[in-house]
């Protein structure tokens, strides 16, 4: 079974099941049937729904039982039984069918019209009679009031053959060269007849006499049609007392009221093709139109298309299963096409099971290719490296490109693409990340994509003329979006296109172009500090996500994360701790500062031992420092003069405070160190050694 939308209507194949390549040979195709669960487990609605080579013509019997099909070959005719899902009889001709009716109910009465002008009457045993008329036929219908057949071909006559009586009447002589289609109205019994000149006739069976007369090819001949290509009539149905369809050789269809000379609705297949078959669905008031390519199902008030089915093989006739939305189609293919649409109507009661079938596979949805295999392109097999398989059994040549077996693709692409899941899960990531930022403050951009046509747009939006106000919209609009992102849409300077549309980019000058850049930077730095000053209160969240951002979404998934993110808030409310804590320590030591300037003078003390305060020399160059000490320990070597000095330079102790500060740094991350048991040192050669040093 296969599924195909178009136009949005479930279409389900029932004929086709796994699609399997046609070059495959006959003992591959028993071994995947044997091997295969899908192909064994695909539906065949009815058993041996085929032909040898095609089928010509379908119909099925006035009590819905039957099911009737004409093929080569051999020529033969096939009856299916509905009831049983399977094939009736078969039986063989000495020449092809053209045409054939049923005559009774069932399958008891046939009557078949060969090419080589002879007529096969058939009962329910076999063959009955047969008999040859005078002209090739290409049509018969059966009347059933007055059980006469009337037979119409390359002539300009119509036969008549009463099956009562069994023998020839006096033949309806119309005005055309030769006639293509006849159809019999069920309510009021007219017959009409389509004929070579795009003309249809009416004859009343009872009268024996022509009623009237249509010309559909006035509405279908365009200004430019000859003569020659006047359209004829090639299908003919009618829908109750008043309505009919007409099918022409160009793929019109002209719907009728029998009391107006003029189509109230054309219908245009676009094609070209002979229209070879029209239907009407009472219940859903549609209309089935086949050509030889296409199966076009539409509105029979306004014409509108509702679906349609294109041909794999040429169509070549169809029959609607009657208050249902089944229908069966002989094509050029060994296997007739049957194709069921749910919104059309139910399933028949023969097959009343697709209706539950099919509601469960209405989520699904499936694709119409080759299942095990895959269709690459010259430019992917170059990419996967296989392209010295060209000419080989596991590329198959097909169009522009190549099958090849789905296993064998999946292992050069993994092969070839080894990362190529993890890029893809990593830009989803970044996907989202964007998405869920799309709520905060939006800082207006240069694009990197044609900046010279955005520079122009925003140029324009500063401008108040009305006639600009509708050109700035492009850069907010969605439908230009790609426009300024997309690379594939940037503009080539050094095409010829290009150099034509110069002027219409060139209005905006260097200068203007500065300006706009300047403003924009001023409007970034702006939004910026907005949005700084916004995620002050929030600086906790913002910069654990910054810590912790990683593309990899595997690392996420591993429980050391929490902890890591634990102790990252600890640090973060410790650092705020201590930076209270040192604003409080500056203010005490400023207060220590102010009140150590006072000094109390005791009595009975003596300065006898007291030093002057040592100036700072901080701030003095080494020069100056060298200069003021006593000795400078300066040696002279060398008959040149060379120089040699030496110093030693303090080392400037720590004061309290900072002892202080630094025992409780190291009291607060004490926790965090790891333990250093896996270390251990070992000694050779002199040197030292850490071999086991774990991060």
């Amino acid at each position: 079974m296969q599924v195909s939308c178009p136009n949005d209507v479930k279409i389900y194949n029932l004929s086709a099941g796994k699609s399997l390549p046609e070059w495959l040979s006959e003992r591959k195709r028993r071994s995947l049937l044997k091997k295969n669960v899908d192909i064994r487990r695909r539906i065949e609605l009815i058993q041996d729904f085929d032909m040898p080579g095609i089928s010509t013509s379908i119909n099925v019997s006035k009590d819905g039982q039957y099911i009737l099909a004409t093929g080569i070959y051999k020529p033969r005719v096939k009856c299916f039984d509905v009831k049983n899902l399977s094939l009736k009889f078969e039986r063989c001709f000495d020449s092809e069918v053209v045409a054939f009716d049923i005559l009774s109910d069932d399958y008891s009465k046939l009557v078949f019209l060969h090419c080589d002008r002879s007529i096969e009457f058939h009962v329910a045993h076999g063959k009955y009679y047969r008999l040859r008329v005078p002209r090739f036929g290409r049509d018969i219908k059966y009347h059933y009031p007055s059980c006469d057949l009337f037979v119409v071909g390359d002539s300009n006559e119509i036969y008549r053959i009463n099956l009562e009586r069994g023998q020839f009447l006096q033949s309806f002589l119309t005005e055309s060269m030769s006639i293509n289609k006849c159809e019999i109205n069920p309510s009021h019994h007219l017959l009409t007849v389509g004929t070579q000149e795009g003309k249809i006739e009416a004859w009343d069976p009872r009268t024996r006499s022509k009623v009237g007369t249509l010309d559909c090819a006035l509405y279908c001949v365009g200004q430019d049609n000859k003569l020659e290509t006047v359209p004829a009539i090639t299908s003919l149905k009618f829908q109750g007392g008043l309505t009919f369809g007409v099918g022409t050789s160009t793929g019109q269809i002209l719907l009728y009221d029998i009391r107006s000379s003029k189509p109230f609705l054309i219908k245009d297949h676009m094609y070209g093709l002979p229209i070879k078959n029209i239907e009407f669905h009472q219940k859903m008031d549609m209309i089935y139109s086949m050509d030889s390519s296409i199966v076009k199902i539409w509105d029979r008030n306004n014409g509108k298309l509702y679906t349609s089915i294109e041909a794999q093989n040429d169509f070549n006739d169809m029959c609607i299963i009657p208050n249902t939305g089944m229908f069966v189609i002989a094509n050029e293919n060994t296997k007739m096409q049957t194709y069921y649409i749910p919104s059309l109507g139910p399933a028949p009661y023969w097959c009343s099971f697709l209706d539950n079938l099919t509601e469960e596979l209405e989520e699904l949805n499936y694709e119409t290719i080759y299942d095990d295999y895959k269709f690459v392109t010259e430019k992917e097999l170059d990419e996967l490296g296989l392209s010295h398989l060209k000419g080989t059994k596991l590329l198959r040549a097909y169009m522009h490109g190549y099958f090849m077996d789905i296993r064998l693709y999946r292992k050069a692409r993994d092969v070839m693409k080894p990362f190529e899941f993890e890029v893809y899960k990593k830009k989803r990531i970044q996907q989202k990340i964007q998405e869920t930022c799309g709520s905060r403050v939006q800082i207006q951009k240069l694009p990197s994509v044609n900046k010279e046509l955005a520079f122009k747009l925003m140029d324009d939006e500063t401008n108040i003329k009305k006639k600009k106000k509708s050109a700035s919209n492009l850069l907010k609009d969605d439908r230009f979006k790609a426009l300024f992102s997309n690379p594939d849409f940037q503009v080539d300077k050094n095409s010829e296109e290009y150099s034509l549309l110069n002027p219409v980019i060139s209005q905006l000058d260097k200068s203007k172009a500065r300006k706009l850049k300047l403003r924009i930077a001023e409007e970034e730095s702006r939004q910026k500090m907005e949005i700084d000053r916004d995620n002050e209160e929030n600086q906790d969240n913002s910069s654990d996500e910054s810590f912790i951002h990683d593309d990899s979404s595997s690392d996420d998934e591993k429980p050391w994360v929490k902890e890591v993110k634990r102790q990252y808030r600890l640090i973060k409310k410790i650092g705020k701790q201590d930076e209270e804590e040192d604003e409080s320590v500056k203010s005490n030591d400023q207060n220590l500062e102010n009140h150590s300037r006072l000094f109390e003078i005791k009595d009975h003390v003596e300065f006898k031992d007291a030093k002057p305060i040592a100036k700072k020399q901080n701030k003095a160059s080494l020069g100056d420092r060298l200069k003021n000490q006593e000795a400078h320990n300066v040696t002279v070597s060398g008959l040149r003069g060379n120089r040699e000095m030496t110093f030693i330079i303090g080392k400037k102790k720590q004061s309290g405070r900072a002892k202080l500060q630094v025992k409780r740094h190291g009291k607060d991350y004490k926790h965090l160190l790891r333990p250093a048991g896996n270390l251990y040192r070992k000694k050779r050669n002199g040197d030292l050694l850490f071999p086991n040093i774990l991060y």
